[in-house]
Formats: C-alpha cells, sequence, structure tokens
C-alpha cells in the first residue's frame, strides 16, 4: 500500500512575512491520517484552525490566502510546495501571525525544515485526485491572455511559459517543464525565488504590500539588471519560481495530483479557478488509491530524496 506521510517531529522557524513584515513564529507538527494540512492561527485569543481547501481561497493578489471566517493566513504558496514536492500529507502550521513568514524567498527552506523533523509512513492509504478528462481555464485575449490547464497522466508534471517584457528575463529560460518522477524537486525547484522589479515596489508598499520584501528573500531587478549580489540560482529562475508557485497552489486542492498541468503566464488566481474548475466537474477526475505501491507513477513511492 501506498502510505500517507506527516513528520516524525515538530521543527520551528521564525521569519518575516513578505508583505506584512510582521514577525512570525511558524511550528510544523504531526498530525493523524487524513487530517490534512491544517493551518492554525494561535496567536487569536480562541486559536482558529484552517483546512487547506480550493475552496477555502479567499485572497489571490500576488500570493495565496486561506481563511475561515475571520481569520487568514496570507502566503501559504511556498510552504504548500514543499509539501507538495516531499508528499507530505498530513500536518498542523502552528502560525503566530497572519502570513507565512518568506524566509529566503524560495521553499528551500521550509524543504529542509521538514526534511530534517524526518518524514513518517502512516497505516492509511494515500489518496490522489486522478484526472479522466482535460480541464482548462482561460483569461483575455491576444496579448493579454493566460490560461492554464490539467491533463490526465500517470503521474504529476508542469510546464509553465512566461512573457515578461524585461531585458534580463528575456535573456533567461522562459519555459520550463518539470516531472515529478524523473526530476528532484528540491534540487530542480525549491531553490527558486520570488522575484520583483524596483519600479513596482512603491506601488506595492503604498498597498501595504511588500513590506518584508528585499534582496535577502527575492529577487530585485531594476530596468536592465539584477541587483541580487549573488545573482541567479538557477539560468532559468523567474520560471522555476512559477513552477514552485505552481505546485503550492495546486496542492491547496488537499490530494497530490495525478495529471499533467501546462500554463501560459497563469498565477495563483488562474491557479484557483484551474482548481474549483476541476472540482465543479465530477466527470472530470476520480480518487485512487495503491494498494501495490509498485503500480503507483514514479516519483510517488520512495519519499522524496534529499539535497
Amino acid at each position: 500500500m501506498l502510505q500517507q506521510r506527516t513528520l516524525k517531529t515538530l521543527t520551528k522557524a521564525v521569519g518575516v512575512g513578505l508583505h506584512s513584515g510582521q514577525r512570525v513564529e511558524l511550528t510544523l507538527r504531526p498530525a493523524q491520517p487524513d487530517t490534512g494540512i491544517v493551518f492554525r492561527r494561535v496567536d487569536l485569543p480562541q486559536p482558529v484552525d484552517i483546512p487547506i481547501s480550493a475552496l477555502a481561497v479567499t485572497d489571490t493578489r500576488l500570493a495565496s490566502t486561506i481563511s475561515t471566517g475571520g481569520a487568514k493566513v496570507h502566503t501559504v504558496e511556498h510552504l504548500m510546495s514543499a509539501c507538495s514536492g516531499l508528499g507530505l500529507d498530513n500536518l498542523y502550521v502552528d502560525i503566530t501571525a497572519e502570513e507565512v513568514p518568506i524566509l529566503d524567498g524560495s521553499s528551500a527552506s521550509f524543504v529542509f525544515l521538514l526534511q530534517s523533523a524526518g518524514i513518517e509512513l502512516q497505516r492509511a492509504p494515500r489518496r490522489f485526485i486522478r484526472l479522466t478528462a482535460p480541464v482548462e481555464v482561460r483569461e483575455g485575449q491576444g496579448d493579454n491572455l493566460k490560461w492554464a490547464r490539467l491533463d490526465p497522466y500517470h503521474g504529476y508534471k508542469l510546464s509553465f511559459e512566461i512573457d515578461f517584457d524585461h531585458r534580463v528575463v528575456d535573456s533567461t529560460g522562459q519555459r520550463v517543464e518539470f516531472d515529478l518522477g524523473s526530476g528532484s524537486y528540491s534540487r530542480d525547484i525549491a531553490r527558486a525565488r520570488t522575484f520583483g522589479f524596483t519600479k513596482d515596489l512603491e506601488m506595492m508598499r503604498a498597498n501595504g504590500l511588500g513590506l518584508g520584501g528585499g534582496l535577502d528573500n527575492a529577487i530585485v531587478m531594476d530596468d536592465y539588471r539584477v541587483l541580487n549580489s549573488d545573482g541567479l540560482r538557477y539560468d532559468d529562475e523567474f520560471v522555476k519560481h512559477k513552477i514552485l508557485d505552481a505546485m503550492g497552489d495546486l496542492y491547496l486542492i488537499g490530494k497530490p495530483l495525478l495529471a499533467a498541468y501546462s500554463a501560459f503566464r497563469s498565477g495563483h488566481a488562474l491557479n484557483n479557478k484551474l482548481l474549483r474548475e476541476l472540482l465543479s466537474r465530477p466527470d472530470a477526475y476520480e480518487v485512487v488509491t495503491f494498494a501495490d505501491e509498485r503500480q503507483a507513477p514514479a516519483g510517488f513511492a520512495q519519499p522524496a530524496r534529499a539535497w
């Protein structure tokens, strides 16, 4: 049986929120089978649990926000991406503010935290959402066109194409494909950082966003160059970060997908719209388990390799 996974022990991190600039403490705890991933706002007078769900996403401006009632958690996608890449099913995320810490701007720090805590197999079958028909969402036309799509596939692979009119981004790879069965999430995707442009920073800060951002947790560019002294971690770091984000956004559906995801200029909003479209079409998917893990697609049978 292909089993569910949680952590062996708890692990903690302290950082600041990318948009809020607030100091925040994060505690990742093991959870029982079939719990799913649950964010817990422990700073509120009465702690509030927010289980992940595509329908719990209530804001997608520059990040994915989940909420229940009046309690929110912003910028969940990098931690969720790490959970997707490592195959974690059950986890409590205790958080002392309303935004997940940005740490270094990638998911590498979350991968390190999760792997340091250790991954434990549980006595319950891992459940997958397997695509049985294509699902697609599109917005805009011509130069404003963007789309995202899921197709049936025995495994999990993602391809993404970006289209930025910027000399630095244009000089790097604008399209990348990653297959969980043949690649290594930790090595190939996890270190890709979020990025932004100095020209957008003033507008963001005027809107109360990006208050915790800087060269230590993002790639920052002016009109001509990357301002970070250490340059890029991957030649195609920009589009790889879009894959990282997409893996986090899609894992908010609550189960790993067996599908091929492809997208052009998509973002948090369109990724969530794609999940909602999928859930509205019961004919397009089924929930499956693998009694014999040898029948599972490559990349799912073994916990993800370390660095």
